[in-house]
């Protein structure tokens, strides 16, 4: 069962996204910010992180960064989540080191299709 870890600041969002996901057969870990979302990364295994570009604390991209840069996280799909989706915001995500990127509100069969392309060998249907 494919691990996935959600770091969003909106708890409504981050249990839609707990509740679809895990209907899908994944083991779903939730978190608020991006500091709580690596210290979770480096004491557990994860084969995604869903990623909130706007957070407090420690934002979207200041913490692909530090999982870009921390070599037991690099290897991590990260999908980038932000409700700013103006035109080139997806091309800054991609080329800041997020693995994939989409837009809020969240269309759940999009969701659905990156995750599993993002995590191999998951059964999500």
């Amino acid at each position: 069962m494919a691990r996935v870890l959600v770091v969003e600041d909106e708890a409504h969002i981050r249990e839609l996204i707990q509740l679809h996901l895990g209907l899908e057969g994944l083991d779903i870990e939730a978190v608020g910010d991006g500091q709580e979302a690596l210290a979770r990364a480096n004491t557990e295994p994860f084969d995604l992180i869903i990623l909130d570009l706007h957070m407090p604390r420690l934002d979207g991209f200041e913490a692909i960064r530090a999982i870009r840069a921390d070599a037991n996280l690099a290897h991590i799909p990260v999908m980038a989540l932000t409700a700013s989706a103006m035109m080139g915001d997806r091309e800054i995500a991609l080329s800041s080191g997020f693995t994939a990127y989409l837009a809020k509100p969240i269309p759940l069969a999009s969701l659905r299709q990156e995750v599993s392309r993002l995590v191999q060998g998951s059964h999500v249907r």
